[in-house]
């Protein structure tokens, strides 16, 4: 139980007069970063699923597409995969 308790007093310490906190600048400005490349991100997968996703419905065995259904799915149709 000693180890425990000086394990906890130690990590206290270390946290209180070792570590680095950032300013509420730097907190912010990476918070901002972390914004801007989780949009990105997110609009990149969105395109890629907006390209190559595939949408297709089969309805009384017949392919019903939505409006656009990606390269794929052209290329889907283009070869009848769906006959």
């Amino acid at each position: 139980m000693a180890n425990i308790i000086q394990y906890i007093e130690e990590s206290f310490s270390e946290l209180v007069h070792k570590v680095t906190w950032p300013t509420w600048e730097q907190l912010q400005s990476s918070s901002i970063v972390v914004l801007v490349a989780s949009v990105i991100f997110a609009l990149m997968i969105f395109v890629m699923d907006y390209i190559f996703g595939i949408n297709i419905k089969l309805e009384d065995n017949e392919a019903v597409a939505p409006l656009w259904s990606g390269i794929l799915g052209f290329y889907y149709d283009l070869v009848g995969a769906y006959k």
